[in-house]
C-alpha cells in the first residue's frame, strides 16, 4: 500500500492489536538452531507457526499459510529445494514473505543465493550491518531509502538502534535490551514475526516497525525481570503475550 505517512506509536499499537486478532499463520523455512525459539515467539505473540521443509508438502503449507519466512542460517540441499518450491507457491498465492540473509558475508554461495532471492521480490529484508553491506553494497546505509527503492523492498536494519526504510520513509526505533544479543535466534524469530505482521497490515513499513516495537519493548521489560540469558527467555515469551497495546504506544522510542 503506497503511503507517505510515517507510522507513530498509536499506529503500531493498532497494528499489534489487529495482528493479535487475526492470528496469522507464518510458514518458516528457517535454520535448525532457530526453529524451536521462533515457533514459541510466534505463538507467544499470537501467531501460528509451521516449519516443514519436505519437498512433497512445503508448497501446500505455504498456500495454507498467510506469510512466509526464508532464513538462510543453516543451508543444505533440502532447504535450498524447499525455498524454491515455497517461493513459487508464495508467488502464485500472492503471500508476503520476509528474507533473513544470515551471515551472507561469510559464504560466497550463500551470498549468491541471497542475491537470487532478492530478485524474487521479498516484502521485507531484515539484516544487520555486515549482512546488509554484503548484500546491498558497503555504502548501503548512506541512503537507505534509495537502497530500498532499488531493491523494491522494505529494509529493516537491526542493531543497537533499528532503522526501517522504504523508498520514501525512514524511521528509527531505539528500544531493546543488551541481553537480547546473548540469546541465539533472536533476529531469526523477529524476522518471522515481521512476515506475519505483513500478512495483516497492508503497509509493510508499518508491519515491520510494529513487529520490531513489540519485540524490543518486550525485551526491555524482560531484562528488568530476569537474572540473565537463562531466565530472560521465558520472561520474554510472557512479555510478548502480555504487553498491552497502550503500553507499546507509550514506550516506543521513535526518531
Amino acid at each position: 500500500m503506497a503511503t507517505s505517512k510515517s507510522p507513530n506509536g498509536m499506529d503500531m499499537a493498532n497494528c499489534v492489536a489487529n495482528v493479535r486478532a487475526a492470528r496469522p499463520h507464518v510458514h518458516c523455512i528457517t535454520n535448525s538452531v532457530a526453529q524451536h525459539f521462533t515457533a514459541n515467539v510466534l505463538l507467544a505473540a499470537g501467531l501460528t507457526p509451521s516449519m516443514t521443509i519436505a519437498a512433497d508438502e512445503v508448497a501446500s503449507f505455504v498456500k495454507m499459510a498467510d506469510a512466509l519466512l526464508i532464513n538462510l542460517g543453516t543451508m543444505d540441499a533440502e532447504r535450498a529445494r524447499a525455498i524454491d518450491l515455497a517461493l513459487d507457491a508464495a508467488g502464485e498465492a500472492e503471500k508476503p514473505w520476509a528474507l533473513d540473509p544470515v551471515f551472507v558475508q561469510a559464504s560466497p554461495a550463500r551470498l549468491n543465493l541471497a542475491r537470487q532471492l532478492l530478485n524474487r521480490g521479498p516484502t521485507i529484508v531484515r539484516c544487520n550491518a555486515g549482512e546488509g553491506a554484503a548484500l546491498f553494497g558497503d555504502d548501503f546505509t548512506a541512503d537507505l531509502n534509495q537502497c530500498a527503492s532499488r531493491a523494491g523492498t522494505i529494509i529493516a536494519l537491526t542493531g543497537k538502534t533499528d532503522v526501517i526504510a522504504d523508498a520514501n520513509r525512514l524511521i528509527t526505533l531505539s528500544n531493546g535490551a543488551r541481553t537480547m544479543d546473548r540469546i541465539t535466534a533472536m533476529g531469526c524469530a523477529l524476522n518471522a514475526l515481521m512476515a506475519g505482521f505483513a500478512a495483516v497490515e497492508p503497509d509493510p513499513l508499518l508491519a515491520a516497525s510494529s513487529a520490531i516495537a513489540l519485540f524490543t519493548i518486550a525485551g526491555e521489560r524482560s531484562e528488568t525481570q530476569s537474572a540473565g540469558p537463562g531466565t530472560f527467555v521465558p520472561v520474554f515469551l510472557d512479555a510478548l503475550a502480555r504487553l498491552g497495546e497502550e503500553t507499546l504506544a507509550n514506550k516506543v522510542n521513535l526518531s
